[in-house]
């Protein structure tokens, strides 16, 4: 910078306004420091930059690796809440930094933000980590979190109602004269439980409804079909499907299939998320609409709201139900 300012002739805090925007410097004389810079390749060293301001203008932006292995991480709903918070946080002018490693429990989260890697963390997805949440929370350490909303988890969390979620499958699947019921999914993660929880309690206002569960150990889609076609397989039987997802969904139709059983004739099914294959997918799943278009902005702000001093509450989304051919 010192180089910079004798070459155009200004002074060093001179060249600092210009580099950062300032609008106390004259068009021309930020012209004139902009080409000189330029011309002798100079560039702001962004880390030390930071070192030197009071934040990093850098958001850690966390997916659940552990709950997608095997290329269930490809599911299209990561990208579409992934998108939304890109875009959110580019409009706020902060760079994403994503899924930095090594930050597997609640001190090593707390160590990377006091080292100023980041301002603080969006969280896509509880997965089995409520727990280690509550303990980061605990700490102070600012986080969005992508998920089951509870009253008591101390965290701010964003998510649809999947205890209501679960209650209108239910719903449907009644309206329709199903009694045999399964649920697809992992209930040691929060949101599937309460999808369950809610499903289990429609179904307990119908006399003669069953539910059974079927336990997903990986949300990729080749293993939750290989699961489902096992179970078919034992000589099981259902004529509702409720699955953790439209992906799930997906590979449950494909297991069903199969075996000669199509959706409506011979089950009804219910996917989540309403991520736009699932419009175009044949048949057309029924599914549970999550808020993607203001999810990612949602995460954000409450984020920010953090970052700046203030308490952040969480965010129940509208949850419907969109029905199709399934």
């Amino acid at each position: 910078m010192r180089d910079i300012a004798r070459l155009a002739n200004v002074s060093m805090p001179t060249v600092s306004r210009v580099l950062n925007d300032s609008p106390l410097v004259t068009g021309e004389t930020r012209a004139r420091v902009l080409e000189v810079a330029q011309a002798n390749g100079y560039a702001v060293n962004r880390n030390a930059k930071k070192l030197r301001q009071a934040r990093t203008g850098t958001i850690a932006v966390m997916l659940d690796f552990a709950s997608h292995r095997h290329g269930a991480i490809g599911d299209p709903f990561i990208f579409e809440l992934l998108a939304g918070v890109s875009e959110a946080l580019s409009i706020r002018n902060q760079e994403l930094l994503l899924s930095p490693p090594g930050l597997d429990d609640a001190r090593a989260f707390e160590d990377f933000h006091r080292a100023r890697a980041a301002d603080g963390f969006i969280i896509l997805g509880q997965g089995t980590r409520d727990a280690m949440l509550r303990g980061l929370a605990r700490r102070g350490v600012p986080m969005a979190v992508w998920g089951a909303v509870s009253k008591d988890a101390g965290y701010c969390a964003v998510g649809s109602d999947n205890l209501l979620g679960g209650r209108l499958a239910g719903e449907y699947f009644h309206t329709r004269g199903r009694t045999k019921w399964l649920f697809v999914g992992d209930i040691r993660h929060e949101e599937l439980r309460l999808r369950y929880e809610g499903l289990c309690q429609e179904a307990a206002r119908h006399p003669g409804v069953t539910v059974d569960y079927l336990p997903i150990v990986s949300m990729a889609f080749t293993a939750t079909a290989e699961t489902v076609a096992s179970y078919l397989t034992g000589g099981a039987r259902p004529d509702a499907v409720f699955a953790f997802s439209d992906t799930a969904a997906m590979a449950a139709i494909g297991a069903f299939r199969d075996r000669g059983l199509t959706a409506p004739q011979d089950y009804s099914l219910v996917g989540y998320n309403n991520i736009p294959p699932a419009g175009h997918f044949n048949p057309s799943i029924t599914t549970i609409d999550q808020k993607t278009d203001v999810a990612g902005a949602l995460l954000v702000e409450k984020l920010m709201q953090q970052i700046d001093g203030a308490r952040a509450r969480s965010t129940l989304l509208p949850t419907q139900m969109v029905i199709r051919e399934t």
